[in-house]
């Protein structure tokens, strides 16, 4: 833990002398300073028991080194308990004398005072060590240089007294200071190495947590939802956006920890496997569907990782994408281009047609042959059916969701199908193939009754095109799925439709007709959408005339509003309409 003036080691650079890696009060030094505080207080604890044991003993000894080792010892418990972390620096400070100082003195004078021939030397090591690791290189040589000094002097007086292998004792002195030197030099150069590379990690972890903290903002942010999956099906991490997703009810939040326990998350388990076993990335469009709920259509993009990179495990990466959002860009993107234009062009085609439908009925008046007033009828059709197109687009430009700031519109669910089918049924003669079954319960959503009437007749209409004409092949259902949530199926016993028509149902200036604009379901998602409703398509089953048929459901799902008690009551007798056909 010491810095070098040339920053360098001899085991890799060292940290430059201006950092201060010895800051007093960090973690790593605290703790190296009570390593050496106990290292210190169990060496006076063994030295002041060796000294009242061979006094016990009976063995030659000197009062003089029980009162060393019990000084030594108290000296080390006070240090250990409230001496402060320091760094010794470069210099014989004060702060060197109460710690390295006076483990030399103490040591030096057990050595010096020992008459039973017990060597301290080998006990020198421990100051040296301090100086190295604690101190600089200077401090850590030139207390090693002052260890040999007093040894060799110890020795020298041994000479002036008299002792014979005076030359083996000073060769063994020196011996021994040149170990201290090497002991010095080596333990202040790993040190610094150690000291660099604990700046290093440190910076590094400062890093790693910055970015971890820039990726989790970033990762929370999306609108896309991300979840990490391992092989057995454990979601690891979940982003806010998948889990709105995703779940709905705190049941499922809470279950959102294995895709194993929730039956709609069965499709993304299954892409998750797929990606798993070829070892690639997988995309496809999934629909999640949950009992009680709509359903969800998401796009998925799977990324499995590299077992090496995560220390041997397997995880993959799942990208959730809201279907509703990736076809509003579309849309958005679509409408952009020609949505300008398209409305400009109606603007400038609604009056040259206005007065070409006058003028052919005007025309029409002065006509007596059958054959004129065939040509004038095929006109007025035709501009009709022009009329018809130039609303279609002109309602899609007006179809935006409402004003945030508005109260949101209630409405009785079960009143206004009713009396949208009953009118329905008797402008088209359908009152035998319609059927109208309402739901029981009290039924208040948040729309708009236009907005709804536009829907429902436009539903209607496409089934009365596509439907047979026996009795219930039109059908009409409102029902209650729970306390936040209500939903209205229209039902025809058509036949299936084509694929490429149904990938693109819900696209505007798309239809699988020649006459017809493709504006329709188009401005119904628009309005659905501003009101907080979803549409739907799916191939269902009925019974009709008592036998099962296959045929095609579009399904509208409302917020339900809860109104009070005496709001309720108006709707809330069992089955007030009627569910036959009209």
């Amino acid at each position: 833990m010491t810095g070098q003036p040339s920053g360098r080691s001899w085991f890799g650079p060292a940290a430059p002398r201006t950092v201060e890696i010895h800051t007093d009060g960090t973690r790593e030094f605290s703790r190296i300073w009570q390593g050496f505080m106990t290292a210190r207080f169990t060496l006076g604890l063994v030295l002041l028991a060796m000294q009242l044991t061979l006094l016990a003993g009976g063995t030659s000894y000197s009062r003089w080194l029980v009162a060393i080792s019990l000084a030594y010892f108290g000296s080390t418990l006070v240090t250990g308990l409230f001496g402060k972390p320091l760094f010794l620096g470069d210099n014989f400070s004060r702060q060197w004398i109460r710690l390295v100082g006076l483990d030399v003195l103490a040591f030096s004078s057990l050595q010096v005072l020992q008459s039973n021939h017990v060597n301290y030397t080998p006990l020198f090591a421990l100051p040296i060590l301090l100086a190295s690791v604690l101190g600089s290189l200077r401090l850590a040589l030139g207390t090693a240089a002052g260890v040999t000094v007093l040894l060799l002097g110890s020795t020298w007086l041994t000479y002036a007294a008299g002792t014979n292998d005076t030359t083996l004792s000073l060769l063994q002195a020196a011996l021994t200071g040149v170990g201290y030197f090497a002991i010095a030099l080596l333990a202040n150069q790993l040190s610094s190495r150690l000291a660099t590379e604990g700046l290093r990690a440190r910076s590094s972890q400062a890093a790693a947590t910055l970015q971890r903290q820039v990726n989790a903002l970033v990762i929370g942010s999306l609108p896309d939802g991300v979840l990490i999956v391992d092989r057995l099906g454990a979601v690891r991490a979940a982003n806010p956006a998948a889990l709105k997703l995703l779940t709905a009810t705190p049941a499922q939040r809470k279950n959102l920890t294995d895709l194993h326990l929730e039956p709609g998350w069965l499709p993304l388990l299954q892409l998750t496997y797929a990606s798993f076993a070829h070892g690639q990335g997988q995309e496809q469009d999934v629909t999640i569907s949950h009992e009680g709920q709509g359903p969800l259509r998401l796009h998925v993009s799977t990324r499995p990782t590299n077992p090496q990179d995560l220390g041997g495990e397997s995880l993959c990466v799942l990208f959730l994408q809201d279907q509703r959002e990736l076809e509003a860009r579309m849309r958005t993107e679509k409408l952009a281009s020609m949505g300008r234009m398209s409305t400009a062009v109606a603007h400038e085609i609604r009056n040259p047609l206005a007065a070409i439908s006058q003028a052919n009925a005007l025309l029409d008046e002065d006509l007596t042959d059958p054959r004129h007033k065939k040509l004038t009828q095929m006109v007025d059709q035709n501009a009709q059916r022009l009329a018809k197109i130039v609303e279609d687009i002109l309602d899609a430009s007006r179809a935006q969701p409402q004003d945030g700031g508005l109260s949101p519109l209630h409405m009785s669910l079960n009143e206004a199908v009713y009396r949208i089918c009953r009118d329905w049924s008797g402008q088209n003669q359908c009152e035998q193939r319609l059927e109208c079954n309402l739901s029981g319960q009290a039924l208040r959503v948040q729309f708009e009754g236009d907005h709804l009437r536009r829907i429902l007749v436009n539903l209607l209409d496409n089934a009365r095109r596509f439907a047979t004409e026996r009795p219930g092949g039109i059908q009409v259902q409102t029902q209650g799925l729970h306390a936040q949530q209500a939903k209205l199926r229209i039902w025809s016993d058509g036949p299936p439709m084509d694929q490429t028509v149904e990938r693109h149902l819900f696209e505007p200036f798309f239809s699988s007709e020649s006459r017809s604009s493709g504006l329709g379901l188009y401005i119904c998602r628009q309005l659905c959408e501003g009101h907080g409703a979803s549409i739907s398509y799916q191939r269902s089953h009925r019974e009709v005339a008592g036998l099962p048929i296959e045929g095609n459901e579009f399904s509208v799902s409302f917020v339900r509003m809860v109104e009070p008690a005496a709001a309720e009551s108006k709707d809330s007798n069992p089955s007030p309409w009627p569910i036959t056909t009209f």
